[in-house]
C-alpha cells in the first residue's frame, strides 16, 4: 500500500512538472516583442490602461509562469492588507467566502439532519415529502437568488440562503437512505432490550447510518464551495467570487488565474477534510 501511494504521488509530481512545462513552452515558446514605433505618449498610456502594454513580450496575453510566480508571492507574502472596500488581501476574501460557507452549511445541516432522521425511520413520512424533494432539488441554487434578493433584501444574508438551498438536499437524501438502511436486526435487539426511541436514534442508527451521513455533507460541502464564487460574483463585496470578478473587470488575468487554483486547493483541502471524518466513522461489519 505504501509503495502504491508513493508511485501515486510520483506520477502526481511528473503529472504537475508536464503540465508547467507545457505552460512554460506555451507561454515563451512564441513571445514577439511588443513595439512602441509610431505610437503617440498618450496612445501608449491609454494601450497600458486596457492592459495592452506595447512595449512588453507578447504571448497571446497568458500569463507566462514568471508573471504567475510574481503575482502569487505577492498575494502570499501579504494576505491580510486592507486598504478600503475593493482592495483586501487574499485571505479576508477567502475568510469572508469560508464564513458565509460555514454559516448556510451549518444551518443545512440543522434542518436535513433531523428530517432526513425523521423521513428515513417513516415510510409514510418519506412518501408524503418525496415529490416535493425531487422538485426542489434539480432547481439550480443561483435560480434562488433574485428572488432571495428580493425577499430578503440583503446581499450576503442572500448569498448564505443560497448555500443553505444548495447544501440542505444531498444531506437530506443520505440520511434518510442512510437511516432507512439500518440493518433490521440492530433495531429488532434495541426493541427486544425496550431501547428508548431517543437511546435508540443515538447509540444505534446514528453510528451505523453515520458514513452515509457524512457522504451526503461531504457532496453538500462541495457544492456548497461551488456556488458561493458564483452567489459572490452576483452579489458582490466581499469575498473569493467577489475577488474573481473584480480582478476580471480590472483586466489582471494573472489574479485569476491565481484565485481559479486558490479555489481548487481550499475545495481539495476541504473535500480531504471530510473524508477523513467519513473514514474515521465507517466501520467494518
Amino acid at each position: 500500500m505504501t509503495s502504491l501511494t508513493l508511485r501515486a504521488a510520483l506520477l502526481s509530481v511528473l503529472i504537475f512538472l508536464a503540465l508547467l512545462g507545457v505552460w512554460h513552452v506555451a507561454t515563451t515558446g512564441g513571445t514577439v516583442a511588443g513595439s512602441t514605433a509610431g505610437m503617440t505618449a498618450e496612445e501608449i498610456e491609454y494601450a497600458k490602461l486596457t492592459g495592452k502594454d506595447p512595449g512588453a513580450a507578447r504571448s497571446g496575453g497568458f500569463p507566462t509562469l514568471a508573471q504567475m510566480g510574481t503575482t502569487v508571492w505577492g498575494h502570499l507574502s501579504n494576505p491580510f492588507y486592507d486598504n478600503g472596500p475593493n482592495d483586501k488581501g487574499i485571505a479576508i476574501q477567502l475568510g469572508h467566502s469560508l464564513g458565509r460557507v460555514a454559516l448556510g452549511f451549518g444551518l443545512a445541516c440543522m434542518v436535513a439532519i433531523p428530517l432526513g432522521f425523521v423521513i428515513g425511520m417513516s415510510p409514510l413520512v418519506y412518501r408524503a415529502l418525496d415529490p416535493f424533494i425531487q422538485v426542489l432539488k434539480p432547481i439550480s441554487p443561483l435560480a434562488w437568488m433574485p428572488l432571495a434578493l428580493y425577499t430578503i433584501k440583503d446581499s450576503a444574508i442572500s448569498g448564505i440562503f443560497v448555500i443553505f438551498i444548495c447544501s440542505v438536499w444531498p444531506m437530506l437524501v443520505n440520511t434518510a437512505f442512510g437511516v432507512a438502511s439500518v440493518r433490521r436486526d440492530w433495531l429488532n435487539v434495541a426493541s427486544t432490550l425496550e431501547v428508548s426511541p431517543l437511546r435508540k436514534a443515538f447509540q444505534v442508527i446514528l453510528p451505523a447510518a453515520a458514513p452515509t451521513i457524512l457522504t451526503g455533507m461531504r457532496i453538500s460541502m462541495g457544492i456548497a464551495w461551488l456556488v458561493i464564487v458564483a452567489a459572490e460574483m452576483l452579489v458582490g463585496g466581499t469575498g473569493i467570487g467577489y475577488f474573481v470578478w473584480n480582478e476580471w473587470n480590472n483586466l489582471s488575468l494573472t489574479n485569476v488565474i491565481f484565485a481559479i487554483l486558490l479555489i481548487g486547493v481550499v475545495g481539495m483541502l476541504l473535500d480531504l477534510a471530510f473524508g477523513r471524518l467519513q473514514k474515521a466513522v465507517t466501520y467494518v461489519e
